[in-house]
């Protein structure tokens, strides 16, 4: 061989590790919000989730995207979707492991908390599957409108089972459920849809329309607004209907999409195609956004994954190649980049389990229930933001090999986006804010609570709070409210990160958020801690 084809000074290969062993946030985080009983699964889960097969299930599932076949080979319509084996190997994985519906089938307080940390560790191989997987965990709550179509459904939706069989749901002993809400005219705006209702003598719902956004199309059923003569109402239309025959409804394309592309999203025409009622009519907005508040904190989930995802990779790197005469993980400036990483993303793993346990229905108290209408938009809103800026830096640590494919970078890169515009962009969120804090006061009096019982830890922190509070004293101006809605809503997740924060991390993680977060004496680009921070201890969080 040639001495220059000799390769020098490159990190190895990630070697196989237990994700879940290598996140103590995430381990103490479980414990402490109810699902220590959880422990020994999630290493299991943790140790699949580092390995090289499923990180290779994960690259494979976004090379060969998913493919659509509207006919047979004999001009029959069809509308079926080819995925690649390991897009069905990941799908078998998280529903094998309770990440889809089957918390609402576990009678073990703390089971949405172990579901919640599960998200987290096993959306680091892949992002897209976590799509219908989310919302086959969120849709249970809707369903329960419905008693008998609850009764026929959230045991299968709860099931451990995975069959990717594209035959009727009566067939299947377990069950995916998706959603087809936005339309091209109104995006957010669901209210202004188009998609029509009409009522059959047997009580069923015959829906025509066209649907912009349909996410995971071979799900088995999937949720769908559509105006009923009572106005804008919730429908359920299953894939296949109860006889066996396929429903009335065609995939007309799927979506090119930047990242996310393991997963298929797609347009649709409903035809009259079956459909039961699930809430009150009149009231779908109100009826999906039971269903939009889980998602929404899968959202955020999602993106701690990803961000973890990316510092994996970052610290591996940096331990294991030399610049200058050193290794780059000892050099100063390195370390300040990799030591503010490290905080961010303590922060929202810190938040994002505080809130899961907020939707723990065995565990959650009043307090809780009235935390989560608030806690969950404002973590969507500023820890998926965080996201895509996390992982360009992290990204950078590897410098131009970052930037290839092989890295993984570029498709977390990719996946990171995304999520802080799934479940409504940012300014729609802000917006569901203000609407929570105007028509439950108690989520305000609640949220405030929350901010209290961190209070005396750190005098920055306690008086960011106030100046907070200050906002809120005397009526809500909407207009003024929404015209520094970003800025308010910012701050509120950040004081709610840092509540968390300073009473259960490290005391060099909680000085370095409160001093760069709250008290905001650095830059506003990641890498700029103050210098009195100890970034050797703060490393240390993230075992390499």
């Amino acid at each position: 061989m040639s001495r220059t084809h000799e390769v020098l000074n490159q990190p190895s290969p990630l070697p196989d590790h237990d994700v879940y062993a290598r996140d103590p946030a995430l381990c103490e985080a479980t414990e402490r919000e109810g699902a220590a009983w959880a422990s020994e699964e999630l290493h299991s889960l943790g140790r699949l989730a580092g390995s090289a097969e499923a990180r290779e299930w994960g690259r494979l599932a976004n090379t060969y995207q998913p493919v659509l076949h509207t006919h047979d080979r004999y001009g029959n319509r069809e509308d079926r979707i080819e995925y690649h084996p390991a897009y069905h190997e990941l799908m078998r994985t998280a529903i094998g492991h309770g990440l889809a519906g089957h918390p609402w089938v576990d009678e073990r307080p703390g089971a949405h908390v172990a579901r919640a940390a599960g998200f987290v560790v096993w959306s680091q191989v892949d992002q897209g599957h976590g799509c219908p997987i989310s919302m086959t965990y969120s849709v249970v709550p809707a369903l329960r409108h419905e008693p008998e179509l609850a009764e026929r459904w959230i045991p299968a939706l709860g099931s451990l089972e995975y069959d990717p069989r594209f035959v009727p749901y009566t067939e299947k002993p377990g069950v995916t459920c998706g959603m087809a809400m936005t339309e091209k005219q109104g995006g957010s705006d669901v209210r202004s849809n188009t998609t029509s209702a009409r009522q059959e003598a047997d009580g069923t719902w015959r829906l025509t329309g066209h649907k912009w956004f349909c996410s995971a199309p071979m799900c088995d059923a999937f949720l769908v607004l559509a105006q009923a003569p009572d106005g804008l109402t919730c429908f359920m239309a299953p894939r296949f209907l109860p006889g066996g025959e396929r429903n009335s409804w065609e995939i007309q394309r799927l979506k090119d999409k930047m990242g996310d592309r393991s997963n298929a999203s797609s347009e649709v025409e409903f035809e009259d195609a079956y459909a039961w009622s699930v809430g009150e009519f009149g009231r779908g907005v109100a009826t999906i956004i039971e269903m939009v508040n889980h998602t929404r904190l899968d959202c955020c989930l999602g993106s701690i994954a990803t961000m973890k995802a990316a510092l994996a990779q970052a610290l591996h790197h940096v331990s294991e190649r030399t610049a200058f005469g050193r290794v780059l993980v000892d050099q100063p400036l390195m370390q300040q980049v990799l030591a503010d990483l490290t905080v961010e993303v303590e922060a929202a793993t810190q938040a994002a389990m505080r809130a899961a346990r907020c939707h723990d229905p065995l565990l959650a108290g009043e307090h809780d229930i009235a935390l989560r209408r608030l806690a969950t938009p404002i973590l969507k809103y500023w820890v998926c933001r965080r996201s895509p800026a996390f992982v360009a830096e992290a990204l950078e640590c590897l410098g131009g090999s970052g930037y290839v494919e092989e890295s993984e970078m570029p498709r977390l890169f990719r996946q990171s986006p995304l999520n802080a515009i799934w479940e409504g962009s940012g300014n729609v969120i802000c917006l569901d804010v203000l609407r929570a804090i105007k028509r439950t006061p108690e989520s305000l009096e609640a949220f405030f609570a929350e901010l209290d019982g961190a209070s005396g830890a750190d005098d920055r922190y306690d008086t960011a709070v106030k100046e907070l509070r200050a906002v809120f004293d005397g009526a809500v101006d909407p207009d003024s409210f929404e015209a520094n809605a970003r800025h308010t809503v910012e701050r509120m997740a950040l004081l709610f990160e840092g509540a968390q924060v300073v009473r259960h991390s490290p005391p060099e993680i909680a000085d370095a958020f409160c001093t760069s977060r709250i008290a905001r004496h650095g830059g506003s680009t990641l890498g700029t801690l103050p210098s009195g921070c100890d970034f050797s201890r703060i490393l240390e969080r993230h075992p390499r």
